[in-house]
């Protein structure tokens, strides 16, 4: 798969690739970036790409012209590389806080797919006749602002890159993530099997003994049964959409009865 990044800002996304075990997945185009400089696209000598707001207000605005030079050089780009061969043109991603917030479930889809060009925004935003020519989804971290679509862009990249074969040193790993099934993922342990309290101190808080019992049935439940806690205590409306899509047992549904008794 293959994502083209529009940004001012390619040394912000740059570092992420070499770094972490998702950078297997770069390294090896499972996940093939493209970093396009926006400035590259802009004709007059101040290499502007951005003016001031029709109407008036505070902040600059993106210029349509630029971005318009920059997705057809991208696009371009793509049917030479015959990246989209065989596909549908493009999923085209402006990230911006009006967007719909991103999810495992979204990314376990972008995951499978042929990639997409992803918009990085800054200052007020982007020319809207721009976006309503080309963009396919918006997409969100959550209810806050930030400065630039960089760092939403980077996130999708890491979670659609950890998904791909071979790059976590355990395949099984994405499956027991939060959301993968719908629930907080459970608490996890490792050495020493008791953790001692500081100096002078005589605490100690011992790894939950079901863990160190070898007893895998057991062990899977009390699992299942700390994440569906979580879930309930954190996250009530993740249980319901559980619930309603069918991902809770008979024995699920006992379990939380006795978290509301």
């Amino acid at each position: 798969m293959r994502f083209d990044l529009i940004t001012l800002f390619p040394e912000l996304i740059e570092p992420h690739l070499t770094a972490g075990v998702t950078r297997r997945a770069f390294e090896r185009k499972q996940v093939d970036v493209r970093l396009w400089q926006l400035r590259d696209f802009a004709e007059d000598n101040y290499r502007r790409v951005d003016d001031r707001p029709y109407g008036g207000g505070p902040g600059m605005v993106m210029l349509a012209e630029p971005l318009e030079r920059a997705m057809a050089a991208v696009r371009q780009a793509r049917v030479e590389a015959q990246a989209d061969a065989g596909s549908a043109a493009p999923m085209v991603i402006h990230f911006s806080p009006t967007g719909r917030r991103i999810d495992q479930a979204l990314v376990q889809s972008l995951a499978q797919g042929p990639g997409a060009i992803l918009l990085c925004g800054r200052y007020e935003g982007m020319d809207q006749r721009f976006l309503d020519r080309h963009v396919t989804l918006e997409l969100s971290l959550g209810d806050f602002v930030l400065s630039g679509g960089e760092l939403p862009a980077l996130a999708l990249l890491d979670a659609v890159a950890r998904l791909q074969e071979g790059v976590l040193n355990d395949a099984a790993s994405h499956e027991q993530d939060s959301f993968s099934d719908g629930l907080l993922d459970c608490p996890h342990y490792s050495r020493p099997e008791v953790l001692r309290g500081l100096p002078g101190q005589v605490d100690e808080f011992p790894v939950p003994a079901v863990l160190l019992s070898g007893h895998h049935v057991q062990i899977a439940r009390w699992r299942r049964e700390r994440s569906l806690e979580l879930t309930w205590r954190r996250r009530p409306d993740l249980i319901e959409a559980a619930r309603q899509a069918g991902k809770l047992s008979v024995q699920d549904e006992k379990f939380l009865k006795t978290l509301t008794n």
